[in-house]
């Protein structure tokens, strides 16, 4: 399934339906009186979280979404229908925004109403009285509303794993979930972001794995840019470092200052290092690049290898300890 995480659509809730003007005919009944019924209430639209589902692609190319009208009342006092409403499924994280303004914030699985239908009209029954006995007078159905609104998806994850890339997020990922992750030995293998859950007993991790991030992408350059966003639903982070890289604390500054300038709340967030592709460097180079990212750095540095699988079990019970 294609991973979409922006959609505009168009959106109009029902007409509400119009009042009867209807006066009572029948044999050997004189001065019958108003029997116009009343107008049925426009269909409303909803909106509604979807578990599983992590992707807008199904407004992707239907865009225009109207709910029916309420039917007009009629003769006998007869009340109209009301029009059919209409129930939008969204992934859980999904934010809507109405002419830039955050209108709902789609958390859980709970119904909500978005736009309510238009009220129906008033048959002249309403309007008799001991002074009028034989109103002439009806209310329309009220218009519905309408709007184009704007869906944004933030992944809803316990923890999000970032880095430079190449740094093997992926392959880290496949090590944890049973995501299907593509893993290959050039940058940007990660195009879109994916969800795994890391289970182990009757505790479980939701893992997002974000696609690499470069220097400058706050500002649109690379891929990362536009899922930096997902990384704010994440409650905590692993910061993914390749240490046979010849500049690991370079890199690992460029990352961190991305998130700060995306996000000044990101930098504040819960996060462990973990420096990846242990088996391509000796012991003595690897407690050299560890002790330079220690000036630099609080956070716990874990040392791992997802060829030999040499910290891998360790760092799996670290991470379902993080957030608690």
């Amino acid at each position: 399934m294609k991973f979409i995480d922006e959609a505009k659509v168009f959106i109009k809730s029902g007409d509400g339906g119009d009042g009867c003007l209807s006066f009572r005919r029948e044999k050997y009944i004189e001065f019958g009186g108003p029997d116009g019924g009343n107008g049925g209430r426009g269909g409303n639209i909803y909106v509604q979280g979807v578990k599983g589902l992590n992707t807008l692609v199904d407004f992707r190319f239907q865009k225009h979404f109207r709910a029916k009208k309420g039917v007009h009342g009629a003769g006998r006092k007869r009340n109209g229908a009301a029009g059919k409403d209409i129930v939008l499924k969204l992934p859980l994280g999904t934010q809507i925004y109405e002419d830039d303004e955050l209108i709902e914030d789609i958390v859980s699985i709970k119904k909500i109403l978005l736009f309510e239908g238009g009220k129906g009209g008033l048959g002249n029954t309403n309007f008799k009285s001991s002074t009028n006995r034989a109103p002439r007078k009806i209310t329309l159905g009220e218009k519905g509303y309408e709007a184009d609104v704007v869906f944004k998806l933030k992944l809803i994850a316990d923890t999000g794993l970032i880095g430079l890339p190449n740094a093997g997020k992926s392959s880290f990922m496949k090590k944890l979930t049973a995501a299907k992750t593509k893993v290959g030995d050039y940058p940007f293998t990660t195009i879109v972001p994916k969800l795994g859950v890391m289970r182990k007993g009757d505790s479980e991790k939701i893992i997002a794995d974000i696609p690499g991030l470069i220097e400058g992408a706050h500002t649109g350059t690379g891929l990362g840019f536009q899922f930096l966003r997902h990384i704010e639903r994440c409650t905590s982070i692993i910061h993914i470092l390749d240490v046979a890289e010849k500049n690991v604390v370079s890199n690992y500054k460029t990352i961190r200052n991305e998130l700060k300038s995306y996000n000044v709340d990101l930098k504040n967030k819960p996060e462990i290092v973990v420096l990846n592709k242990s088996d391509l460097l000796e012991n003595e180079d690897i407690k050299k690049v560890k002790k330079s990212l220690m000036k630099i750095t609080k956070n716990k540095i874990y040392i791992i290898s997802t060829i030999t699988n040499d910290g891998i079990d360790e760092l799996k019970e670290v991470i379902l300890r993080m957030g608690l």
